[in-house]
Formats: C-alpha cells, structure tokens, sequence
C-alpha cells in the first residue's frame, strides 16, 4: 500500500513524521509463519530490500549504508526511515523515503536521492527487493539476512551514540550484529553492550 501523503506520519515512539508530496510512503503487511525468524527481524529485511532499491537510482551506490536499527544513509545523511508495527500474528512494515524533499530535522542530516523516479516507481521496485529478501529470511534463515544487513552497514568500530528509552546517552563503537539482530555497542573501557531498543546517531 502506498500514499501521496500522509496527514498523521509518525516515527519511533510516536515523533511526527512530515510527508511532503513526491517522496515515498508504502507499508505492507507479513502475516507470521511458526517456523519464521523472530518478527523484529524484519527491520533488517527490510532495510537490506531498501538499499537494493534505492541503490538502483544511484550512480553510486557506495555511500548508502544501513544504520541500526531502521535508518538507510546516504552519505551518512538519513535518506530513508523503517517502523515496524505488530498486530497480533501479522507485522506491517511501514517505509518512507526522501525522494524528492528532505525534511529538515532538528538532531540528524538528511538528504534526498535525487532521481527523477516517481513514488510508483520506487513502490514496484521496493516491493521486488522485498519480496526476494523475505524469501531468503524464510528459506535460509535469520543469520543470512544479519549478514547481508551487515555487508551495507556502516564500518565496524564506527562511533555511536545511543539514547535508550529511560535511560541516560550510552557512546560506543559500533562492534556488529547479535545472532539475534540487536545491536552491540563496544564502551570505552572495552566492555560490550548488547542493546535491542533505543536511537542511535553517529558522532
């Protein structure tokens, strides 16, 4: 499914989400499976299917990268956000992407991809990228989709600020992926952290 605009966007935790016409916003729907990978995973499907897609309207391709957990970067600037959402055996995975506007937001960069593509476009293309990596998550499994998710992520070690709900801002470097798709921040006096909610920023 996918809107011109949204007149109610929203974010994580709620935060207003600015939908100006001409940039991208589509969900779809997985209804689980017994034998899925763990639903939250989803995120990093869907974010591996983002930066195939979007990467197809990039002459280069190389400054996209994946950011934990739901941002796609272009030169570390936020080009696309993921929010999952979980109704009873069923996830909607909601996508939006800067297109043609870059939302002028006050804690982050933005940017936008530039392309002459039009939101349809974009849709049918996201939703093939999509539909083969739900496949792979479904036949091979949760580890093969962390490494792809992985391979377009920002380098290891990459430095990180984390704002966890109720809690006080956490800094470390970035140090992969837990088997489960959480994040693992490694602190300044060499311990590691294993976090499965927050924001996370670069710094």
């Amino acid at each position: 499914m996918r809107a011109d605009r949204q007149t109610a966007g929203r974010g994580r935790q709620g935060r207003a989400w600015t939908s100006p016409t001409g940039n991208f916003y589509g969900s779809t729907l997985v209804r689980l499976r017994p034998s899925d990978p763990p639903p939250a995973s989803l995120s990093l499907v869907a974010g591996v299917a983002l930066h195939e897609a979007a990467g197809a309207y990039l002459a280069d391709p190389v400054p996209l990268t994946l950011k934990w957990p739901n941002d796609l970067l272009l030169s570390n600037a936020k080009l696309a956000g993921i929010l999952l959402e979980r109704v009873e055996q069923a996830v909607i995975v909601g996508i939006g992407v800067n297109l043609a506007h870059a939302p002028d937001l006050p804690d982050r960069p933005t940017a936008t991809l530039a392309s002459a593509v039009s939101p349809s476009d974009f849709a049918q293309t996201l939703a093939a990228a999509f539909e083969r990596w739900l496949g792979r998550w479904r036949g091979e499994g949760l580890g093969a989709i962390r490494e792809a998710w992985l391979a377009r992520a920002h380098a290891a070690g990459t430095a990180l600020r984390l704002h966890a709900p109720d809690s006080e801002a956490i800094e470390g470097l970035f140090d992969g992926l837990a088997e489960d798709g959480a994040l693992r921040l490694r602190l300044a006096d060499g311990r590691g952290r294993v976090i499965h909610a927050g924001d996370v920023f670069l710094i």
